[in-house]
């Protein structure tokens, strides 16, 4: 097999992880770079590539910028170009996701086999995911590990306003895009089962029967007991030089110092209650860091209060807090805590997994660890702790005290965690069961018919211009005229392709009645169909590849008969098009019809134009997808390709890698892509606007990439 996984946002590297080095860099990283060494590792695997976003930063290690860091035998670290070369926090990453998808897919290419799977981890890795899967025709797994739906109902009851999410966290980019990897996914990855009742059921695309509770595992070389004699364990020093009684039990946890892992409750349930601190010790490890002052201002505020807490309940010489800890520390934190008949807790509002809380269970570490999540999944499978509710300081100390107090529990409680650990959350165990799955899906998936791999009938021309039609290169007599002249009196040999919302027979009257050159490809039916020049051939791979999922008679049911919504006529309606009169006063938003042809198991495209037009495609139709589809089987680079457009159908073919012009006068659509890196938006109207475009990137000579 060869696997692709995606991992785009985060610091990776397969060794030494800065795990806590800011909210990106938590336990998804881990999860990532154990399941490629493992994946790595099985006789199954011939390749498995981890790809992440390539990092050129004099803040960072340089390690981040090598674009390959091989793993072992099997499994690669690939960092892929995308966006600014400096580190940017996930949130600021949607713009250039489009561009990782179209990079990613180059990397396959030049592999030069078919994957058998595409795995995304979160959403951002979700939306690129489903793109690439769509547009190869692959399975597609998806983890999102966090869900923005339950981010934003969270945040929400404690005071956000909707807009600051936005502002902060893109949230409603964040779970569309979710929504769109749900779209694709033919089956969702998940550690618990309370992520399937309780989180992805908050989704318009909820299909229970795709999705899979498969634990991650932990590695058992690395966490287990040891019985060498605690005073020659590595880290021990940087724990107990800030206790004066380091004998005691110690109580454990281990987070980033973000508000949801909730570190401050923990601290005031330690700090408020006097015989727990008579018992024991605390120790937090909030990851790296260097200078408070310089930290990211959320967990700069964490960690402030941290200490004013510590200060508050006089807790100096009772609770360590190191300012750092390397991945290779993390198993001797648990031995000593094990060592110490101490409790490993995590007291987060809202757990994913608790990776952590395996690492300690194997370690022999019992665990306390709160009730909303992955935790509870694992202290029913290791009866190892207890669950506590995290608002409650009284039951975090209680059920810690519980489990100090009685050493025939602990004892107890070491020995089943130990146990359960091997029986439930080893990576061989998990890696077995996923290589199954991808056998499953790709039997029940039709054998795909296209071929990007072995390139088929060159162009003539190693450029293309693809426009519009209306209200890019016609609509104003005046430019159109003035374009023809420019173009006849510019030397440079270029393909001239049309894409439009138009049919075709509606194309080559357009074509007929202004004169326009004849093209080379024609893109009808908002990106249905392929054309080509001169005998008009429609490309039967396009129209085969698009026909997944498409259900036409059951949207027709659906939406012909709501509000502000009518059909066009029957001549606008194509095989793979279902056109709409759509008044935006009175009809669903688009984002409510998403809702409603989600909430009945249709994946489909919307495409909104002109503020009144409606056009329902299949999930792996758009002029976007064309372009590429035609770009892949021709062997033309996209950065070759410039694209002209003016309304919201045009959006999908301006975004990734190819050169993206919008004229003057666009639609409302496409005001959220200025500024984004490939696409220049003219000053000029119409057909001029064209030649604005043609001589910002210099398109009939040595063309200019911006950025490079």
């Amino acid at each position: 097999m060869y696997i692709v996984m995606l991992s785009i946002h985060g610091l990776i590297r397969s060794e030494n992880l800065q795990l806590g080095r800011d909210a990106d860099t938590g336990g998804q990283v881990l999860y990532v770079v154990e399941l490629l060494k493992a994946l790595g590792k099985h006789p199954k695997v011939d390749r498995v590539d981890l790809l992440t976003r390539q990092i050129i930063d004099k803040n960072i290690d340089d390690c981040y910028a090598e674009l390959v860091e091989p793993v072992n035998d099997s499994a690669n670290i690939i960092r892929i170009p995308c966006g600014p070369r400096r580190y940017l926090r996930k949130e600021s990453l949607w713009p250039h996701m489009d561009m990782f998808a179209d990079n990613a897919i180059k990397h396959i290419e030049y592999v030069g086999e078919r994957p058998d799977l595409i795995h995304g981890h979160y959403a951002d890795a979700g939306y690129v995911g489903s793109k690439i899967a769509r547009n190869i025709e692959v399975p597609f797994f998806f983890t999102g590990h966090s869900l923005g739906r339950e981010k934003k109902a969270r945040l929400m009851d404690r005071g956000s306003t909707l807009e600051s999410l936005e502002r902060n966290y893109n949230i409603s980019t964040r779970i569309e895009a979710e929504e769109k990897a749900l779209d694709v996914a033919d089956r969702v990855i998940t550690s618990t089962q309370q992520e399937i009742e309780e989180q992805y059921s908050n989704y318009d695309n909820y299909r229970p029967e795709s999705m899979l509770v498969l634990p991650p595992g932990i590695d058992l070389e690395n966490f287990h007991p040891s019985d060498i004699d605690e005073i020659t364990y590595p880290y021990k020093q940087e724990i107990d030089r800030f206790l004066v009684e380091p004998e005691k039990p110690l109580v454990l946890t281990l987070g980033r110092p973000d508000e949801r892992k909730n570190l401050l409750g923990l601290l005031e349930a330690y700090g408020e209650n006097e015989e727990l601190r008579e018992l024991a010790n605390l120790a937090i490890l909030a990851g790296s860091r260097e200078d408070i002052s310089e930290m990211k201002r959320s967990l700069r505020v964490v960690l402030k209060k941290m200490l004013i807490m510590i200060d508050k309940y006089d807790l100096y010489g009772k609770v360590a807090y190191p300012k750092k800890n390397e991945s290779e520390d993390i198993p001797w934190v648990y031995r000593i805590a094990k060592r110490r008949k101490g409790v490993a807790v995590s007291p987060s509002y809202q757990e994913g997994f608790g990776l952590t809380l395996v690492e300690a269970s194997a370690t022999g570490l019992p665990i306390v660890a709160t009730k909303n999540g992955g935790p509870r999944d694992i202290i029913n499978n290791c009866q190892n702790g207890y669950l506590i509710d995290p608002t409650d300081p009284d039951d975090i100390s209680s059920k810690i005290l519980k489990i100090l107090q009685d050493e025939e529990k602990w004892d107890q409680f070491s020995k089943q965690g130990i146990q359960g650990v091997k029986e439930h959350y080893t990576w061989e165990g998990h890696v077995n069961k996923y290589i199954d799955e991808i056998k499953q899906i790709n039997r029940e998936m039709q054998k795909s018919n296209m071929d990007i791999f072995s390139k088929k009938k060159n162009f003539k021309s190693d450029r293309i211009l693809i426009t519009d039609i209306d209200n890019t290169l016609i609509g104003d007599r005046q430019a159109f005229e003035n374009y023809l002249n420019y173009i006849n009196e510019k030397s440079g040999d270029f393909l001239f392709g049309l894409a439009s919302g138009r049919t075709l027979e509606s194309m080559q009257k357009a074509i007929q009645e202004w004169g326009i050159p004849h093209p080379d490809i024609m893109i009808c039916s908002v990106g249905t169909e392929i054309y080509y020049n001169p005998d008009l051939v429609q490309d039967q791979d396009w129209r085969h590849h698009i026909d997944y999922k498409w259900q036409p008679e059951k949207i027709l049911r659906l939406i012909e008969n709501l509000e502000g919504i009518e059909k066009q006529p029957d001549e606008n309606q194509r095989e793979f098009k279902l056109s709409f009169y759509y008044d935006p006063e009175r009809a669903p938003t688009g984002q409510e019809l998403l809702t409603i042809l989600r909430k009945n198991d249709i994946a489909a495209r919307l495409i909104e134009s002109h503020s009144g037009l409606l056009d329902i495609l299949p999930i792996r139709a758009s002029k976007g997808d064309a372009i590429r589809h035609i770009y892949m089987e021709r062997d033309i680079e996209p950065e070759k390709i410039l694209v002209c457009g003016d309304s919201g159908n045009d959006e999908d073919m301006l975004r990734g890698n190819t050169l993206g012009l919008v004229v003057s006068n666009y639609s409302k659509e496409l005001e959220k892509l200025k500024g984004e890196p490939r696409i220049y938006f003219a000053n000029n109207q119409y057909a001029e606007g064209i030649i604005e475009g043609i001589e910002h990137y210099n398109f009939l000579d040595n063309i200019i990439i911006p950025g490079e």
